[in-house]
């Protein structure tokens, strides 16, 4: 007689991704959809067709800050107490980080040249954006290359909260120094002449953050399963049932 196997537990986790990536498509899809068929075209000094990159390029800019926030946390959290999980966090929140502002770093210059007729000026929030983005890179290839001891992983923190004390300067580059980029939203409510393109916008928001979420929560948890995995094969490793290659 054969023993009745237990029911396998679902995987919630999985599904609740599965969820949230399916979220996220149709978020876009949407966003996609609203800005060709709803928004206005912009006037050709303001770039014209070109300007509807604005709806990506401004959204994907806080998404990077939101990773930025996260690899802060997770590189503070780690110098305070060093785990697998903190460490996890603050590579994640690097890696996003540089996604988001290569996304930045693209989309700026393809508006750019239809606006101001080049591809790129050093604009202080585009030097300053550039900078932050060079050192979440730093990072990366950092971790990428030189190993995963722990004065690795504690240098790549160090950069970490580093990159994300920038993004303020970032921010606030326009006001402090001047510069060709606009003001999107004041506190005054100007900025944006349509609904329309508010509603856009706040909806790209939504669609960026829910992708960096989306993309933090997965490099996160594979990042600490690799950490599982190494130190699984340090113990078999030590008590001599595997033979290092």
């Amino acid at each position: 007689m054969q023993a009745e196997r237990a029911p396998s537990k679902p995987d919630v986790a999985g599904l609740m991704f599965q969820a949230l990536a399916a979220i996220t498509l149709g978020v876009f899809v949407y966003l996609i959809y609203f800005i060709f068929n709803h928004t206005p075209e912009a006037q050709e000094a303001a770039g014209g067709l070109a300007q509807k990159i604005f709806y990506f390029h401004v959204p994907a800019a806080y998404a990077l800050y939101l990773a930025g926030v996260v690899c802060f946390i997770g590189s503070a959290a780690y110098l305070a107490k060093p785990t697998d999980a903190r460490n996890a966090l603050a590579r994640a929140g690097a890696e996003v980080a540089v996604v988001f502002g290569m996304m930045v770093l693209v989309s700026g210059p393809l508006w750019a040249k239809k606006a101001w007729g080049v591809y790129w000026t050093w604009d202080p929030r585009l030097t300053t954006l550039l900078l932050s983005v060079l050192i979440y890179l730093a990072i990366a290839v950092q971790r990428g290359f030189s190993g995963d001891g722990e004065a690795e992983r504690k240098f790549a923190a160090a950069l970490g909260v580093l990159g994300t004390v920038t993004l303020p300067i970032v921010h606030y580059a326009v006001r402090k120094w001047g510069g060709n980029h606009p003001t999107v939203i004041t506190g005054s409510g100007r900025g944006l002449g349509d609904q329309a393109m508010y509603h856009a916008l706040g909806v790209g928001f939504l669609a960026m953050t829910l992708l960096a979420l989306l993309l933090l929560w997965q490099r996160t948890r594979l990042e600490i399963l690799e950490a599982r995995a190494r130190s699984a094969e340090e113990r078999l490793l030590g008590a001599g049932m595997i033979e290092e290659l």
